[in-house]
């Protein structure tokens, strides 16, 4: 079954630090584009970053710019979002997509998300 699973969502405290896992199962991520996703309550889903296949173009929201960073372990068929400088207003559901080689074409494959919290 082909699928995507995110992992490393949790409570932290704001200027703390989360690294979230998008791993993925029943196909390879070699020729896929992986972005995420992110949904904060009684708000609609929005952008948060995304990495090409191939070549590797980068795309960030400009809200989280130099605190996050996206990156892809082929081997071990995962993506990974690193976020530092965490603030209250990330709080929400954290998504990773899956679509065929380019940022624009994501929607193939979704996981079921992971909650992040930023609160003192």
């Amino acid at each position: 079954q082909e699928q995507l699973e995110e992992s490393g969502g949790g409570l932290v405290q704001p200027g703390g630090s989360l690294r979230l896992s998008c791993a993925a199962s029943g196909f390879t991520l070699d020729n896929y584009a992986i972005g995420w996703f992110r949904q904060a309550p009684g708000k609609a889903r929005e952008g948060v970053s995304c990495i090409a296949s191939g070549n590797g173009v980068i795309w960030y929201a400009d809200s989280v710019k130099g605190r996050f960073t996206i990156s892809r372990d082929n081997a071990k068929n995962t993506a990974f979002l690193q976020m530092n400088s965490l603030k209250v207003e990330d709080t929400g559901v954290y998504y990773c997509a899956a679509g065929r080689y380019y940022c624009s074409g994501l929607g193939d494959y979704w996981g079921q998300g992971t909650q992040v919290t930023v609160s003192s």
